[in-house]
């Protein structure tokens, strides 16, 4: 980004679409920003903002230049882009209150128009033209970012180990730009602990803003990247969707766009497991189909871009039900209050009841087949243990970079619980095979997943086969643990939902549930949005109960 012509460039590379990345602004444009801002002076090499802020304001450069640099692990800076007049400052992050990834400075003597971030939000909300060329361009900028690394921080460790599998997988899914250094075969590596003073016995490590955070707990990690949000514990919210999945995103975005102020707590990662789908082909809109971790990224920009507060990193622990208004207790203490909870914590796939399988998880078993876990396991045999359309999209995707994928199932095919479009894929694929009635009985390795046996239960035939990696995908676990007795839930731990009030009521007023979560759903990405999305008119009409009720207790 510093030096585009020294930058082999793909087409698909934000940087090489200049126009729409770093668009330049039309003067009328401009004209309508200026009842939002003010205009200012900046001397030649005074910066504008600074890495870590988290309430830089918006740029928009009338004469002269702004300068983009980027920080290493060492401190030295490095030129990302010079904006020229007629471009404005900017990225994602000016939708919520994450810390800024980059600096700026004035190149020359210059003159800008200065947006502070509540009036940047109303210009968007006001002038839909300018939000439209404004959000593309930040979310281009901010897929530029991830696929050069700037701006991030460095994770540095055994790449095949469960520990740098999660820290990866928390950054990759969280959109923050971070370069990988992997000790198992680069040659640097060595020469960079030493500069930090690591030992190889305390990896993996992430160097963060020129600290050493030592195989860091995600939300420790969050502090630091700066994406975990400070929540006030005493401010009551209009509504609290706990999980970001899609129907909890979904009830963000409308929640947040019809006025009311919306917190989205999550533990891990927007998306939820629709995240983990290398591509769905079957969501209304996309027919040529969109990888889960791209449709939880634009759907949490646009609840951010309607005010919807996203908190990342934080499970939540307890719900304290007995009176309005609710209470959530989170997993480091933390607390808030809302009058309004959506239950969208979805569901998370059942493990295999085989010996030594913690031990595996994250080191050779995994849950998600993305591009990180592909590349974990190229030119390798993989196993995918499922038969629904998540096992179907894992098996195709993996067939691209594995040597071949063996899916077992214990029924008798696919037909029952896939959609045919993927069946036929997989059955006219020569990289894909399928077992019936098979299931995995035995796991092999020592520090890492070596090889897995299965057996055929039908002739009780068994299969040793050395694995680059096993993907389980079998059934569904609520998670509803934190619930602790506020609301009725059926024999499997899902949340019991109905009523005159709304289909998705639950069997305590202001508390609704939404998605995989509910007892009875459908188990797809657009059933979850659908619910998230019209759930929202219950509680617009509780809160007005509600209300009420406090109005007339308080005369």
């Amino acid at each position: 980004m510093a030096d585009p012509e020294s930058i082999p460039l793909d087409p698909s590379d934000p940087l090489a679409r200049e126009a729409q990345t770093f668009p330049l602004l039309p003067g009328e444009m401009i004209e309508r920003m200026r009842a939002f801002g003010v205009e200012g002076l900046v001397s030649d090499g005074q910066y504008l903002f600074h890495r870590g802020d988290r309430t830089g304001a918006f740029f928009v450069v009338l004469e002269g230049g702004v300068d983009v640099f980027d920080h290493d692990d060492c401190g030295q800076v490095r030129l990302v882009v010079a904006h020229r007049a007629g471009q404005f400052t900017g990225e994602i992050n000016m939708f919520n209150d994450r810390k800024t990834l980059v600096s700026g400075r004035a190149s020359g003597d210059t003159q800008v128009l200065r947006i502070e971030r509540n009036a940047f939000r109303r210009l968007i909300s006001a002038e839909p033209d300018i939000g439209e060329l404004v959000l593309r361009a930040f979310i281009l900028r901010r897929v530029a970012l991830l696929a050069h690394g700037t701006g991030g921080v460095t994770l540095v460790g055994p790449g095949h180990s469960a520990q740098m599998v999660r820290l990866n997988g928390f950054l990759t899914r969280n959109a923050y730009p971070h370069r990988t250094i992997d000790t198992e075969v680069d040659d640097d590596a060595e020469s960079f602990l030493a500069h930090f003073g690591v030992g190889t016995d305390e990896l993996p490590v992430v160097i963060c803003d020129g600290k050493v955070l030592r195989n860091p707990s995600n939300h420790a990690l969050a502090d630091c990247i700066g994406i975990a949000i400070h929540i006030d514990p005493d401010h009551v919210h209009d509504v609290a969707v706990v999980g970001a999945g899609p129907a909890g995103l979904a009830a963000a975005v409308y929640a947040a766009s019809e006025g009311l102020s919306t917190v989205v707590i999550e533990g891990t990662a927007p998306g939820g497991q629709a995240a983990t789908s290398s591509k769905i082909e079957n969501y209304l809109g996309f027919p040529t189909g969109i990888s889960g971790q791209a449709l939880a990224g634009r759907a949490q920009v646009q609840a951010q871009k309607f005010g919807a507060r996203l908190a990342v990193s934080r499970d939540v622990t307890a719900l304290h039900c007995d009176a309005q208004p609710y209470g959530l207790t989170l997993a480091d203490g933390a607390t808030l209050k809302a009058n309004v909870i959506v239950v969208a914590t979805g569901a998370r796939y059942r493990k295999l009841d085989l010996p030594d399988y913690e031990t595996f998880e994250g080191a050779g078993i995994h849950y998600a087949a993305t591009a990180m876990e592909a590349g974990l396991c190229a030119a390798q045999p993989v196993i995918v243990v499922g038969g629904g359309n998540s096992a179907g999209q894992a098996a195709m995707f993996l067939s691209r970079a594995a040597s071949h994928v063996h899916i077992l199932v214990r029924s008798a095919g696919l037909a029952e619980t896939m959609s045919n479009y993927l069946v036929e894929r997989i059955e006219a694929s020569d990289r894909i095979t399928l077992h019936p009635y098979s299931e995995v009985t035995a796991l092999h390795g020592d520090a890492s997943l070596e090889a897995v046996t299965w057996t055929d239960r039908h002739t009780g035939a068994e299969t040793r086969q050395a694995v680059g990696a096993l993907f389980v995908m079998i059934g569904a676990q609520p998670n509803t643990d934190w619930l602790a007795g506020c609301v009725d839930l059926d024999e499997a731990g899902f949340v019991c939902t109905g009523g005159p009030v709304s289909p998705y009521a639950t069997t305590r007023p202001g508390i609704f549930a939404v998605g995989d979560v509910r007892s009875g759903s459908v188990k797809r990405v657009a059933s979850g949005v659908g619910e998230g999305s019209v759930v929202v008119q219950a509680i617009h009409r509780f809160l007005e109960e509600h209300r009420a009720t406090v109005t007339s207790a308080a005369g």
